[in-house]
């Protein structure tokens, strides 16, 4: 089997071996460890020797027999030292925790609950998320915080540390507790999906596999909550986005903008569901941010070409969205909106009234928009510098090559 099949392949097993480890036996630092062993030995294996005809059984029983083995160093080491151990191991821990059946689906998603611990910061806990559930490495989770890779580990360690000391069960929660838990998942699968649609660094403008794990988990989130209007928004949304993914990057993964796109290329089935789930959603409550998002990723879809968008539905929608959101990135978008409009100089008097905040302005994508509307107004001197300006804020190759490319069409003297 080719390698990048079997990369998939254990991309998809890896939370749930997790899930069912972490199930039988707690321990979740010790089990995550276990889980990557076990990960390494099926990557040299598998792709010699074939797929076993159950992975995820094969997977988790060798992870369990690294468990134990981990588990037995730790205690032998905690007796060394005078140390009560502060979780016995169960009377079976030999036995295999494949012999015990539960459903796949199930264990990823307690295990994303779980990694949305109430003990946990928010930044903890979307950190531990992406790294246990979403497949990122500590690195990619630290580019996306923005932090140095070794102050990464020391909270995701922390983070682990946490969760394998409480008291609360491997079970999904319930209630209030269920309400307040499932917003936080939101935002996590959100960030999951973002970093898979565009990465925040590498050769590659997109990482499929990512953007696919979160649709599948938000999938599975929807079939839980199917009456949650943000549920829905928020897979809808996803659905719209990524239906546009194989049309985003030419031949050589070169960036292609969404005017320039062919979108005959775009997934109608994607779109088709999104439109569907968005539009059963948005009359049935309180509106929040994923389903407004959706709605103005729907105008986009359904549009059958670039100069046919409906512009001023989508300013209207980013308008209804800046009421409940103090989101910089939605300030900048409803200045491209306003700019495509009402015009280039109404967007550049919007993106003069961000310069005060700091959140954004040193961000590529505020200055990649400043050079588009600059473009636009017929100030092709200033768009070049800001083009250059956003690319040497990117740490993603392909936008770097994009905006080069932009900047490259004009003079840097008039």
């Amino acid at each position: 089997m080719a390698d990048r099949v079997v990369e998939d392949l254990l991309q998809q097993l890896a939370p749930q071996a997790l899930g069912a480890l972490v199930r039988r036996y707690g321990h979740f630092d010790l089990a995550e460890d276990a889980v990557q062993e076990a990960l390494i030995a099926a990557a040299g294996q598998w792709p010699n020797d074939g797929v076993p005809n159950n992975p995820r059984a094969w997977l988790i029983t060798v992870a369990s027999r690294r468990l134990v083995d981990l588990l037995r160093r730790e205690q032998a080491r905690q007796r060394r030292e005078g140390v009560i151990a502060q979780r016995a191991l169960p009377e079976d821990w030999l036995a295999p925790p494949a012999d015990r059946p539960a459903v796949e689906s199930d264990d990823t998603l307690i295990l994303l609950f779980m990694c949305c611990h109430p003990a946990l910061s928010s930044a903890s806990q979307i950190a531990l998320t992406l790294r246990a559930v979403g497949g990122l490495t500590t690195a990619e989770v630290a580019r996306a915080f923005l932090v140095p890779e070794a102050t990464m580990t020391r909270r995701i360690t922390r983070a682990k540390q946490t969760v394998n000391d409480s008291t609360i069960p491997f079970a999904m929660p319930s209630g209030a507790e269920m309400s307040e838990r499932i917003r936080v998942v939101l935002h996590v699968l959100y960030l999951i999906f973002n970093e898979g649609y565009t990465s925040t660094a590498g050769p590659s403008l997109h990482r499929g596999e990512l953007a696919t794990e979160a649709i599948l988990l938000t999938r599975l989130v929807f079939r839980l909550l199917p009456d949650d209007s943000e549920v829905a928004g928020l897979l809808a949304l996803m659905l719209l986005t990524d239906a546009r993914r194989p049309a985003r990057t030419g031949p050589y993964g070169e960036l292609i903008s969404m005017a320039d796109q062919d979108r005959t290329r775009w997934n109608t089935n994607f779109i088709a569901e999104g439109v569907a789930l968005i539009t059963e959603a948005l009359p049935r409550g309180l509106v929040g941010p994923y389903q407004l998002q959706a709605a103005i990723a729907a105008v986009h879809d359904e549009a059958p070409d670039a100069e046919a968008t409906d512009w001023q539905q989508i300013v209207e929608l980013y308008q209804l969205l800046l009421c409940i959101s103090d989101n910089p990135i939605v300030a900048l978008n409803h200045a491209v909106a306003v700019a495509m409009s009402r015009g280039a100089p109404a967007g550049l008097h919007l993106l003069d009234t961000l310069q005060a905040d700091k959140r954004i302005t040193d961000d590529h994508r505020f200055h990649s928009v400043r050079a588009h509307l600059l473009e636009m107004s017929g100030d092709r001197a200033a768009a070049r510098d800001a083009y250059l300006s956003a690319a040497e804020r990117t740490l993603n190759l392909q936008q770097q090559r994009h905006l080069h490319a932009r900047a490259a069409r004009l003079p840097d003297d008039l």
